[in-house]
């Protein structure tokens, strides 16, 4: 596997994992207990924004720039919010207003915060290289 396909491989395992725990947060938040009667509960909460995270990244063509925040974090973002509160609603789950707002400003920080990090720390270390002149 090439450096590349494994970053990109990363990025998008990094993305599912934070949109299980937004998903997990949001169930214990609500006490409905995290995994639900029969460990179903999480699955259901979780999958349409899952299903629109794989549709973020097929529009946003994320493998070919998987970190950076602007150009993949804003737009994958974007296609999951929007695309998982589609799907709510298709599917009979609630969107109410507090809570499109409370998941687009939660999935913002997490989808485009870990990116944003993920290049300031690089940023960081090829500054702190020394020169090869």
């Amino acid at each position: 596997m090439t450096h590349r396909t494994r970053t990109a491989v990363t990025a998008l395992v990094v993305d599912a994992v934070l949109v299980v725990v937004f998903a997990a947060f949001g169930r214990a938040a609500h006490a409905e207990g995290v995994l639900g009667p029969w460990g179903a509960g999480l699955a259901q909460t979780a999958w349409p924004f899952l299903a629109a995270l794989a549709l973020g990244w097929l529009v946003t063509m994320a493998w070919r720039r998987p970190t950076a925040p602007l150009a993949t974090g804003v737009g994958v973002w974007a296609v999951t919010v929007a695309g998982g509160m589609l799907l709510r609603t298709a599917t009979g789950q609630g969107t109410a207003v507090a809570f499109v707002v409370v998941a687009a400003v939660t999935l913002l920080v997490l989808l485009v915060g870990w990116r944003t990090i993920d290049a300031t720390v690089r940023r960081r270390r090829q500054r702190s290289r020394p020169s090869s002149r």
